[in-house]
């Protein structure tokens, strides 16, 4: 029994310890202080006031017009996975796209022409999915966006050499018609 005290007791201790520790999460709320009011000698006379003027109506600024001319949105081979360089494209689409909310888009998904057509068929839908994916996370409703998968029946580029394969693997953004 003493030695079920002995060790009981500190466990006890620091458990509680721990958990009051971690349980620090009131911050003390920083009070600004009250501005200071510097009160002026006034003295009373007699003027006239001062007829009203209308306010001048605020000019609205124009709200620009989305540009949908986005770049494509490339891949590594024989993935649908997104390219880091790829989220700064994306996310200027977004500030685009959330100009006007209600348009609807077209995700094209392309690959290059390395594997079976079927394989590639099935790498670009999963492709435009993934943007999708993206979008849809970015707060756009996934009824804005349809997805077509072209295999590599559309190259931008020749499949010849692996720069113009790797222009081949991407998805583009349309305006739906």
């Amino acid at each position: 029994m003493n030695k079920l005290r002995m060790y009981f007791l500190p466990v006890v201790l620091g458990i509680f310890t721990l958990t009051m520790y971690s349980c620090k999460a009131k911050k003390m709320v920083a009070k600004t202080p009250a501005p200071v009011v510097k009160k002026e000698n006034t003295e009373v006379t007699k003027t006239e006031p001062e007829p009203q003027r209308a306010p001048e109506p605020q000019k609205e600024e124009p709200v620009a017009a989305p540009d949908y001319n986005f770049q494509s949105i490339l891949f590594e081979f024989n993935s649908a996975v997104l390219k880091t360089s790829s989220f700064s494209i994306l996310d200027k689409a977004v500030l685009e796209m959330k100009k006007d909310p209600s348009v609807k888009f077209v995700l094209n998904g392309h690959s290059s022409a390395e594997g079976s057509p079927e394989h590639n068929m099935s790498l670009s839908v999963d492709r435009a999915n993934s943007v999708k994916s993206y979008l849809v996370n970015a707060g756009f409703s996934a009824d804005n966006f349809s997805i077509k998968g072209f295999g590599e029946s559309q190259p931008v580029s020749s499949n010849t050499n692996e720069e113009g394969r790797a222009l081949n693997r991407r998805v583009e953004i349309k305006v739906a018609q």
